[in-house]
């Protein structure tokens, strides 16, 4: 279970600082949790905060009853917490295969590596072997990224709006991928999103504006709000 206790996060803003998060109160373990909101709201960073990219101002983070507040990206990835960036990284010299070895901690069979990618929709012998280069498109980078992330097994996993910068073929993919995930995922799916076909397939929903939680709880008592117009929030449907 993760736990947010009292998160607060200051940046400066000329001479005066200004609060990204303010106060912050969250128990989470749920199978799949959507986080949405406004745009500046301070969703993105609460996901870098719990991967351990940034630190809380103020407050601690507990995962599974152990303080992590103080803990690097690297030993929150140990004990078992994965994080997706909206764009996923490029590296020169990899291949598909290298970067599932990676994940899975150790030389896996081809075999293996490919019912990883297939988990994804990809189809295996045209991408084990490709390098991890621009010839990838956003899409497919992404769903490389996801299958890095069943390969580890990870207790959790967090993706920051995953739908950013990628075509509707490749979304409507991801919606498909999502699916799967949420029906066959032993550990928890964190997901910042917009995308109401995302929120759609989540168990519970946190809306976060302003800096702060304001309404948390069952998608079906969440959603129906939130098309309203709760919050200001906007929402692209992704038909």
């Amino acid at each position: 279970m993760l736990e947010l206790k009292d998160i607060s996060y200051d940046v400066e803003d000329g001479q005066e600082e200004k609060g990204i998060l303010k106060h912050i109160n969250l128990k989470i373990d749920d199978r799949f949790v959507a986080i949405t909101g406004p745009n500046g709201g301070g969703k993105s960073t609460l996901a870098k905060m719990i991967a351990g990219i940034i630190k809380p101002s103020e407050g601690r983070i507990f995962f599974d009853g152990e303080d992590i507040t103080d803990k690097s990206i690297t030993e929150r990835a140990r004990m078992g917490i994965s994080f997706a960036f909206q764009q996923p990284v490029r590296f020169k010299g990899l291949t598909v295969r290298d970067l599932i070895n990676m994940a899975a901690g150790k030389p896996i069979s081809t075999a293996k590596a490919c019912n990883y990618l297939s988990e994804v929709g990809l189809c295996a012998k045209d991408y084990i072997g490709r390098e991890i280069n621009a010839s990838l498109s956003g899409g497919e980078l992404k769903r490389i990224e996801i299958a890095m992330i069943i390969a580890r097994g990870t207790k959790l996993s967090v993706f920051d709006e995953p739908e950013a910068g990628i075509d509707l073929w490749s979304f409507q993919n991801l919606i498909h991928v999502f699916e799967k995930l949420h029906e066959q995922v032993q550990g928890s799916i964190i997901i910042i999103s917009h995308q109401e076909r995302i929120l759609n397939i989540a168990d519970k929903i946190i809306v976060i504006a302003d800096g702060e939680v304001v309404r948390y709880g069952k998608k079906a008592e969440v959603l129906p709000d939130l098309l309203g117009g709760l919050g200001g929030c906007r929402f692209y449907k992704g038909e």
